[in-house]
């Protein structure tokens, strides 16, 4: 397999379409049509990291996190991230990141998160906007049903948990074909007046080009009509957090420490206790202050994420308790996501968990 072929599985998980404008994800370093020998998987692409890369014979890094971030201006290994580029290009390893890609997949960073704290039923906690398009398209009536296949075959019509969603109007169409055209129907010079279904698909955005590819092969007209417009509807399968419930309700500091436990924590901050049970919970793995005013607004009863800083621990305001349990122990648990999914995805082929702690952050 080449690096192209191992990445278009990792962006069915998470396409990059999907990251943050202010993001840099997909491939850094390296050539997407080398054949891989072997992939290994990270949250940080570090010196050591690439080390263990040679000595475990795998020339793609898959990293959660982008080793390379801003812009470089030179590569004269004055740095760790010019090092790490320097390593990764002298030894032949490609370099690839997903970051906000995956962490706004409703299979990604926080979805994991939630499996590890038990929390059931997860719903996205800030589902992005202006994600969802409408196609709608004009089809000859005895088309209209092979027409609507082609468009499901390529990722329309997807809602939710619903698949084939499709909404059809029947009316007219009429057209008069110019001299140098060739009508499937009609003739040219004359009007012509077609029974036609108007057709209605939702999609992602990210899948446009394939969608109106499948809609072209699939149509006889010469010139096909349609058009697109984007909603303002939320994506409920796209966006940042998770927010759920426990199976069973618990205490504040019981919960903080079973959190503490089962996200190998050394150290939780966290606002002042409100002496309620803790039944619904919110997470988001990495910087998560921006989705404090979300997880308020979801009644949730405590948000779990990191980075907090000292006046942003007011802004829980009695309404639930925030807690802060270190940037690397909300993400720590991604390459364990993207390692079971390689694995399912390409079976036979050698994918590897990195053994280095990349955690920056000590504590006494």
């Amino acid at each position: 397999m080449t690096v192209k072929d191992i990445t278009k599985v990792l962006e069915e998980l998470a396409p990059l379409a999907h990251a943050e404008d202010f993001d840099n994800v997909g491939l850094l370093v390296g050539d997407q049509n080398m054949t891989v020998s072997g992939v290994l998987v990270t949250l940080d692409t570090l010196e050591n990291v690439v080390d263990e890369a040679i000595a475990k014979k795998c020339n793609l890094i898959v990293s959660f996190h982008p080793i390379i971030f801003s812009g470089l201006k030179k590569l004269t290994g004055s740095n760790y991230v010019e090092r790490v580029v320097l390593k990764a290009i002298a030894n032949n390893i490609a370099i690839y990141s997903m970051h906000t890609a995956l962490d706004n997949s409703k299979n990604g960073v926080n979805a994991k998160i939630c499996e590890v704290l038990g929390i059931k039923n997860p719903q996205i906690l800030i589902p992005r906007a202006g994600t969802i398009r409408k196609l709608t398209t004009y089809a000859p009536n005895g088309e209209s049903e092979t027409i609507k296949s082609a468009l499901f075959g390529a990722g329309a019509g997807e809602i939710g948990k619903y698949s084939n969603c499709s909404f059809s109007l029947e009316g007219k169409g009429s057209f008069i074909a110019g001299e140098e055209a060739n009508p499937s129907v009609g003739k040219i010079g004359e009007i012509h007046v077609e029974k036609e279904t108007q057709i209605n698909v939702i999609y992602s955005f990210e899948k446009e080009q394939q969608i109106l590819n499948a809609l072209f092969n699939a149509h006889s007209y010469e010139e096909v009509a349609y058009e697109i417009s984007s909603l303002e509807n939320s994506n409920q399968d796209l966006g940042m957090g998770m927010v759920g419930s426990l199976e069973t309700e618990m205490d504040e500091v019981d919960f903080l420490q079973f959190v503490k436990k089962k996200m190998n924590a050394s150290v939780v901050r966290h606002s002042k206790l409100l002496g309620k049970k803790v039944r619904k919970v919110a997470v988001l793995g990495g910087s998560g202050a921006f989705a404090i005013s979300a997880a308020k607004k979801s009644q949730a009863d405590i948000f779990v994420t990191s980075d907090l800083k000292y006046h942003q621990f007011f802004e829980a305001e009695n309404q639930l308790v925030l807690a802060d349990i270190g940037h690397f122990e909300t993400e720590q648990f991604t390459k364990d996501l993207l390692v079971d999914y390689l694995t399912k995805k390409i079976p036979n082929f050698a994918v590897s968990l990195s053994e280095s702690i990349t955690n920056p952050i000590k504590y006494l």
